[in-house]
């Protein structure tokens, strides 16, 4: 989610009173609305999960500093949440961070005829996310991102039951 415009002010203005909290802004989604624009949060708590607690000091903590620095001209709702199992991907380092594992990615403009991709994080250079979809490569520039998120394997997690009937699709390659 290549942050532009009114996200990006916002990260800049809101990860030092995140960052005081002890906890990393990962990402800002802005969404403006006629009388409610929202504000959403994602937050993470180097080495352990996010908590209530955290949200709540989070929340608590930008709010003070919004109606300090008044940057939004609307009424809002904010939002504080965790980066949850389908993390939410914002720069090319959380990318980076994926590598070969499997992303669902949205576009601003098509690329290929496409605005939606899903595959794996096969490298990021100068700018750009590697892609592997379906066995072909698609290089997409961090900009045109308009969102992004990791799709969480679910049977690794122990979320869902392996398939029974022995039609398991083999462990994706790691490389």
């Amino acid at each position: 989610m290549a942050m532009t415009g009114k996200a990006l002010e916002l990260m800049e203005l809101l990860a030092p009173t995140v960052h005081s909290l002890g906890l990393e802004l990962l990402g800002i989604e802005f969404s403006p609305a006629v009388g409610n624009a929202l504000v959403r949060l994602y937050i993470d708590a180097p080495g352990r999960p996010v908590g209530i607690e955290d949200c709540e000091a989070v929340s608590r903590e930008v709010s003070a500093n919004l109606d300090v620095n008044d940057p939004i001209a609307s009424q809002y709702t904010l939002e504080v949440s965790s980066p949850g199992i389908d993390r939410p991907l914002f720069t090319l380092a959380h990318f980076a961070a994926q590598m070969g594992e499997l992303v669902k990615v949205s576009l601003n403009l098509p690329q290929d005829g496409r605005r939606r991709l899903q595959g794996r994080v096969r490298a990021v250079t100068d700018g750009n996310v590697i892609l592997d979809v379906d066995g072909r490569e698609f290089s997409v520039a961090i900009g045109n991102v308009d969102k992004a998120r990791l799709v969480p394997d679910l049977v690794a997690l122990g979320l869902v039951a392996a398939p029974k009937g022995g039609r398991r699709k083999p462990a994706p390659d790691k490389r």
